[in-house]
């Protein structure tokens, strides 16, 4: 069963080799052999496998010269570490090099190779078989390239336990160490690079991007990446569409007219240059503009891609390369490549050919009848001149460095040096073993492998603790996850002003150690968009909200998507693209444009304003007009006229009436704590006061004129400081009133937001509307009485009450404040002041004037009416005309009584009055000539009735001649005294009052 087991080994072994022959593979013998795959060609030929024959092993096409680089890097590493003394000492290190032609189905052939090889040691059939040429078994493998490759060859390197140490393959996916258990790599994790990208998007603050990513293990989870980093930073994505270099045409074509008709310019794209090239075949030719191409590392330096006549499609392109390295010797080395000098290379004479476009005689693949379909290259990589048809023969003495290729392209060393760094990886994991100290090691009870007899699982321990300082000086050591944690260089490509070909500008870094928001750098003066712009292209699905607007959303779209609305009032934005405006604080207003906050206008009925002007100077003019009567009243206290309308309460009159016009000054200005609760109680206690006045003197002259005969208790009583205390009891109330308000709920001064957004109303808040209203109520009850006793006496001789004008001036005062009412109640601001303040003024104009004008005209203008005689004049009329009236009353009564009787006859009352009945003066006076008679020889009234007119007739004389002026007088107005005399003779007895 063993032979048997050993035989079918053998013969897999020996069928895997004949799919290799000597030409396909780089091998040397060594004591420990490491395994290599490398993509020397970039795909191979389509054939129909119709399976009427044996299958044959498909073709290589289109030569990789960049993957020929990377293999010799590989070999130079091994031959270095063999010339070293102090690594791996007394033992040398030899390869198995693959072509995997980008492929998964090729990689996985040379794998089963390296699988199949372990597999025959394993069985250790040395004893059973005499194989001299045997080869080691592979104990670990550099590559692949390719992420999808990559992940072909782990899963089934895994099975075994063989390290495999990648250079170029980031997928994210092959972090994962449950499925991935012996994959490593020397290049950074495709999930730094998303985040770079979307970085690099938020920088130039695009937000509208389009997405390619390759339809394979490195194209797919590293765009999916990017679309978690893009939603973190609100970038839309306007399409997302799949590539491969097997797509058909029709799929070309449809993924083509999507970028073509999409709005967006960004284009970001997670591919291999492969399996984008021929979709950038088809933009050239419909001459597609004007996009910027994002390239991740895997194509941003193809020169696949990277070809002069694709540049005027995406010349705008930014990309990621990795870090370059170092590599000391390795130019030389490239230098020294031979078909005749490298018998381990099997590679290199298809490398000659296909560098010098000739063919060497002893190999038929390469005849001159053969056609060559060599072309191309691959991620980052170069590929052959194309040729086809007859080639020349190679003479062998060709200058290699004669030729321009990407072979010798040495300034940046990113892949190659990840290959180098690859092998020393290995190489310092076996010296590990090499040096390895009993009791120390990794393994059970700190046992160590054996050097000699190293096994691949053990390397992989090494492996996943290794730490070493490389050639740069800088610390390699493989996270829990296999990956080394690497840098980005940003690259732009430029068009070489030389000889037209595409350049790589570094325009910046990402420095994955960093803290989040400081990893990326960019140095924008170095960039150039389409080649020669240095404006940022615009790539927003709208256009940026300018300050004073924010983002609204369109329904359906994107968030990406959005109009731009302004900020409603007393908000603002002052940045660009605001998500939503900011409030103003309390005191402030959003200026004219929305973009920042002003202090909000103050109102309040200022001193400066022209409403406040006129108000003041009418208070003024109140002020002025009230003192001025004051002074008259003062200078002619001793005249009947002062006398007569009780100058003492004309006095207090005068003062309250002062009062009310400055009450309203405390109206004007702006509001303080202790202007608001002065003036409501001001204008109050004024008002009640003067209204007090009006009725205590005009309800003591009615109770006079009405009352029976006066006693020495009726003098009393309606003496003067009675007639004060009446006015302070009324005006006490009103105090009362005030002091309760102000202790309960007293004013205050309030800042009012609410009326205007843009304006503050600085007002007094009155703390109690319903005190306001009692306050404004006892005034109008007291005016009403005012009105009623005036409205009582208007036929009370005007010299004591001016009762017509007191009753009119109550209208007036009525007027004014039922209209103050709703006229308040509707304002706001600074006119609700105002309109107080023109109900004031109205109304103590209206007091002043009517009660006082006239009595001023007469002192001022008419001082012949200000005499003690016009006064007793119009007193003893009054006094006549009730006489007359009682008289006229009582016959009226006696004559009805009579004719009820039936004996009695019409006859007339007798009266001693002289009396005309129906018949005028047939000579009658001038007016002044009369009055000057009535002057000297009294006065003469007429009483009309309804039956005819009576004249009454009182003469003045000297003080000297009063005795008989009486008896006369008493002759004259005997008429039924005993039953007609009371009202005469109470009028009389009040004349020394006034």
């Amino acid at each position: 069963m063993t032979l048997y087991s050993c035989c079918l080994i053998l013969l897999l072994f020996t069928w895997n080799t004949a799919a290799y022959g000597p030409n396909q593979r780089a091998q040397k013998k060594g004591d420990i052999i490491l395994g290599g795959l490398f993509p020397i060609h970039f795909g191979v030929a389509a054939k129909d496998q119709d399976l009427k024959s044996r299958p044959e092993s498909v073709e290589c096409i289109r030569y990789n010269f960049r993957g020929f680089r990377w293999l010799q890097a590989m070999i130079f590493a091994i031959e270095e570490i063999n010339s070293s003394p102090t690594l791996l000492p007394n033992m040398t290190l030899g390869y198995r090099i693959f072509d995997t032609c980008n492929t998964v189905s090729k990689a996985l052939e040379a794998t089963l190779s390296f699988v199949a090889q372990n597999k025959i040691d394993s069985l250790n059939l040395d004893e059973f078989c005499n194989c001299s040429e045997h080869i080691p078994s592979t104990i670990a493998v550099v590559g692949a390239t390719g992420s999808g490759i990559s992940t072909a060859v782990a899963n089934l390197l895994g099975l075994f336990y063989i390290p495999q140490v990648s250079y170029a393959s980031s997928s994210r996916l092959l972090s994962n160490k449950n499925q991935f258990k012996s994959f490593l790599r020397t290049i950074p994790n495709d999930e730094h690079q998303a985040t770079a990208m979307a970085d690099i998007i938020e920088y130039f603050r695009w937000n509208w991007v389009g997405t390619i990513a390759a339809d394979d293990d490195y194209g797919r989870p590293g765009i999916e990446k990017f679309r978690e980093e893009a939603e973190e930073r609100d970038i839309c994505i306007d399409f997302s569409e799949l590539i491969s270099q097997y797509s058909d045409e029709e799929e070309i074509q449809q993924v083509v007219e999507v970028i073509q008709n999409s709005t967006a310019r960004v284009i970001v794209v997670f591919s291999s240059g492969p399996d984008l090239e021929p979709l950038i075949k088809e933009i050239v030719r419909r001459n597609i503009t004007g996009k910027i191409w994002l390239a991740s590392e895997a194509w941003a330096s193809s020169s696949l891609i990277a070809m002069p006549e694709f540049f005027r499609v995406i010349g705008s392109t930014i990309g990621f390369a990795l870090k370059a390295g170092q590599i000391p010797g390795f130019r030389e080395f490239l230098q020294k490549v031979h078909p005749k000098k490298s018998n381990n290379n099997g590679f290199a004479k298809e490398f000659w050919e296909e560098t010098f476009n000739c063919y060497l005689p002893d190999g038929s693949k390469n005849s001159p009848a053969s056609t060559s379909f060599h072309k191309g290259h691959e991620e980052g990589l170069g590929a052959g001149n194309g040729t086809s048809a007859f080639r020349p023969p190679c003479t062998g003495d060709e200058n290699i460095t004669s030729v321009e290729t990407p072979y010798m392209d040495y300034t940046h060393l990113r892949i190659s040096y990840n290959v180098y760094l690859a092998v020393y990886s290995i190489a310092h994991a076996l010296q590990d073993i090499y040096t390895c100290t009993p009791g120390k090691g990794l393994f059970t009870n700190g046992s160590c492998a054996d050097i000699k007899k190293v096994e691949a699982w053990q390397v992989l321990k090494h492996l996943r603790h290794l730490n070493f300082t490389n050639n740069m000086g800088e610390q390699v050591d493989f996270d829990e996850f296999g990956d080394l944690v690497g840098n980005y260089s940003i690259i732009n490509w430029h068009l070489s002003p030389e000889d037209g070909s595409v350049v790589f500008e570094e325009v910046g870094h990402y420095n994955v150690y960093a803290k989040k928001g400081e990893r990326l750098f960019i140095n924008e003066n170095k960039i150039l968009w389409g080649g020669f712009s240095k404006e940022v292209p615009f790539s927003n699905c709208s256009r940026d909200c300018l300050p004073g607007t924010r983002k609204g959303i369109i329904e359906g779209e994107p968030t990406c998507c959005f109009e731009c609305v302004d900020c409603p009032d007393g908000e603002y934005s002052d940045e660009t693209d605001a998500s939503a405006c900011d409030k103003c604080p309390e005191d402030y207003w959003s200026n004219e444009n929305h973009t920042s906050c002003i202090p909000k206008q103050i109102e309040f009925l200022a001193w400066t304003e022209p409403f406040g002007i006129a108000l003041t100077l009418f208070a003024v003019l109140g002020i002025f007009l009230t003192s001025f009567v004051l002074g008259v009243f003062t200078k002619f206290r001793n005249t009947p006229i002062v006398k007569a309308t009780n100058r003492e309460l004309s006095y207090l009159l005068l003062f309250s009436l002062l009062c009310c016009f400055s009450s309203s000054l405390f109206f004007i200005g702006e509001p303080q704590n202790w202007t608001c609760r002065l003036r409501q109680p001001a204008f109050g206690i004024s008002f009640v006061l003067c209204i007090s006045c009006i009725l205590v003197k005009t309800n003591r002259v009615l109770l006079v004129f009405e009352a029976k005969i006066p006693t020495s208790l009726h003098r009393k009583w309606w003496g003067l400081n009675l007639q004060f205390l009446l006015v302070f009891l009324c005006t006490f109330v009103q105090i009362v009133i005030c002091v309760i308000w102000l202790y309960t709920a007293p004013p205050s001064s309030y800042r009012n937001h609410e009326l205007e957004d843009e304006i503050i109303f600085i007002t007094c808040h009155e703390g109690s509307l319903m005190a306001l209203g009692f306050l404004i109520g006892y005034t109008c009850l007291l005016a009403a009485i005012c009105f009623f006793f005036a409205f009582k006496s208007r036929k009370l001789p005007e010299n004591f009450n001016e009762a017509k004008f007191i009753t009119f001036s109550m209208l007036i005062f009525f007027i004014v404040w039922i209209s103050f009412i709703p006229a308040y109640a509707s304002t706001y601001g600074k006119f609700v002041s105002a309109v107080e303040v023109i109900a004031i003024l109205a109304a103590s104009f209206g007091l002043l004037a009517c009660i006082f004008f006239n009595k001023v005209y007469i002192i001022l203008f008419k001082p012949s009416r200000n005499t003690i005689e016009e006064v007793r004049c119009s007193t003893a009329a009054h006094a006549f005309k009730v006489a007359a009236r009682a008289t006229l009353r009582r016959s009226n009564v006696s004559r009805k009584r009579s004719n009820s009787l039936g004996g009695s006859t019409g006859s007339t009352p007798s009266s001693s009055i002289s009396s005309k009945s129906n018949h005028e003066d047939p000579f009658p006076l001038p007016a002044s000539a009369e009055r000057q008679r009535q002057q000297q020889r009294g006065c003469k009234q007429k009483v009309s009735f309804g039956s005819g007119t009576v004249t009454l007739s009182l003469s003045f004389e000297e003080p000297q001649k009063n005795a008989m002026a009486n008896r006369n007088a008493k002759h004259r107005n005997s008429l039924e005294a005993q039953n007609s005399d009371d009202s005469l003779m109470r009028h009389r007895a009040l004349l020394p009052l006034q």
